[in-house]
């Protein structure tokens, strides 16, 4: 092995598990080994990653969708004027209004809406009715129904786009099921509902989904800006690509340098070139979501699913009379139980040294842990984070890679990345070791789906006057 390599597969191993019972200590780690990557199994997934990419940008076969955003630069300070967001992602959703002075926000205005099941399955048409009803609303209210007010449309859903402002859903996610807007323009559907309405001068100019928004934000703090990760309930990036290495181009081209490309990286490996780091735990862990064979790098990664990933582990250890051997925690087996907040609180007791998190999430589960106990689930949560970490830096440092700028700052933004107390001095770590002549920084942005949407409408409205 070479000294470099040596030093990163030291770097990713985690600290043997503290057990006096030497026996019980291999049948642990021997049952978690596979969750433990080597760094030769790094660099094959910097390999496939990469690989994927460039099939992804050729529009070949791949399981990245490589999604031209069409939106060829970020804010530069320029920006002016009243500008609407309208960011929908879950079962609430906002309007605001955001007012740019030289490209910094001087007034947002904000309002929270709350989407009824009834609303969220069935016909699209009431959704996107309502959708309108609220943003007409809002203007309304703020007294700006005849002033014309460009929209930036936040549809944190996977589409396909064949313009800044045309986004085809692929498929809904999430607890939303309207099964005839599948195949549809989200876009189309929301101006027809506002031009039925005909009572503000809204115009809807640009969608993108909130990873897009986070790298906007984030280039609003910082300009060397040219990542966007969402690390939170699910996770995707976007990043700044040449222009003329973007095959899918469907408008006319207006000389053009760079574009985001939306990776929508969720779904990496759902083709099946991840499945030799697949364990048992996460075939369990897939088995028990709802979407099948779907999002195979979310389920190692993402807040939705770290959680179930380490009560699946924990199960098995009871099973195997290595945990828990006073008791059978009955609401350890239900499914989903864990929350992935309860293994950032472990989390917390590990760098802390103590041990008063980790038994107040175990009391949830009515366990009274002795020492061993204690010590066996912050180890489970160490290993399982962990490796989500690393998975998250390795498609970090190859996209360092294959950008080839001499520095780049990354925006994050998600709970997960947040609140859990290592990712981030994991995922400096990681990146430096995996991608050592990149300099980088991470910085953390909120609300991209609400501010990055209303910049993206200022720039969609700045491109539009220059071809004017």
């Amino acid at each position: 092995m070479m000294p470099a390599e040596r030093i990163l597969h030291e770097a990713i191993q985690v600290a043997p598990l503290g057990l006096t019972d030497d026996v019980k200590r291999q049948k642990i780690e021997n049952s978690l080994v596979q969750m433990r990557l080597s760094a030769a199994t790094a660099r094959k997934i910097q390999d496939i990653f990469r690989s994927e990419m460039n099939k992804g940008i050729h529009q070949q076969p791949s399981s990245l969708q490589m999604e031209n955003t069409y939106i060829p630069e970020l804010p530069n300070g320029t920006e002016e004027g009243l500008f609407l967001a309208l960011d929908l992602g879950g079962t609430n959703f906002r309007v605001l209004l955001i007012e740019l002075v030289n490209g910094v926000i001087v007034r947002e205005d904000v309002k929270k809406y709350h989407i009824d099941a009834h609303l969220r399955t069935g016909s699209g048409i009431p959704l996107f009715e309502y959708l309108a009803e609220c943003v007409s609303n809002f203007v309304i209210s703020e007294g700006l129904q005849d002033v014309e007010l460009p929209l930036g449309f936040t549809f944190s859903f996977p589409m396909i786009q064949h313009s800044l402002e045309t986004g085809i859903l692929l498929t809904w996610t999430k607890s939303f099921n309207c099964p005839d807007v599948v195949n549809k323009d989200a876009v189309k559907l929301l101006k027809d509902a506002l031009a039925r309405r005909a009572d503000t001068r809204v115009k809807v100019v640009a969608v993108l989904n909130d990873t897009t928004g986070t790298l906007l934000q984030g280039a609003t703090q910082d300009p060397n800006t040219a990542i966007g990760l969402i690390l939170g309930t699910g996770s995707n990036a976007c990043y700044l690509e040449r222009a003329d290495k973007v095959e899918h181009w469907e408008p006319e081209r207006h000389g053009e340098r760079e574009v985001i490309i939306d990776i929508e990286w969720g779904a990496f490996g759902d083709n099946g070139v991840l499945d030799f780091i697949k364990t048992d735990f996460d075939r369990e862990n897939d088995a028990n979501s709802l979407l099948v064979k779907s999002f195979t790098f979310e389920k190692y990664i993402s807040g939705k699913y770290l959680g179930e990933v380490v009560r699946i582990i924990l199960v098995k250890l009871l099973k195997d009379g290595l945990l828990f051997t006073r008791e059978t925690p009955k609401k350890l087996l239900t499914v989903g139980s864990f929350l992935t907040d309860y293994v950032s609180l472990i989390e917390q007791d590990t760098v802390d040294g103590g041990g008063s998190n980790t038994k107040e999430v175990l009391a949830k589960f009515d366990i009274v842990p002795d020492e061993e106990d204690l010590k066996i689930v912050q180890y489970v949560c160490e290993v399982a984070s962990n490796r989500a970490a690393l998975l998250v830096s390795i498609c970090l440092a190859t996209l360092l890679d294959h950008m080839e700028r001499e520095e780049v700052t990354i925006a994050v933004d998600g709970s997960l990345y947040k609140h859990h107390p290592r990712f981030e001095s994991w995922m400096n770590q990681y990146i430096s070791l995996l991608s050592p002549a990149r300099k980088f920084k991470l910085i953390q942005t909120q609300d991209g789906s609400g501010k990055g949407a209303a910049i993206v409408a200022a720039i969609a409205l700045k491109l539009k006057q220059r071809l004017e």
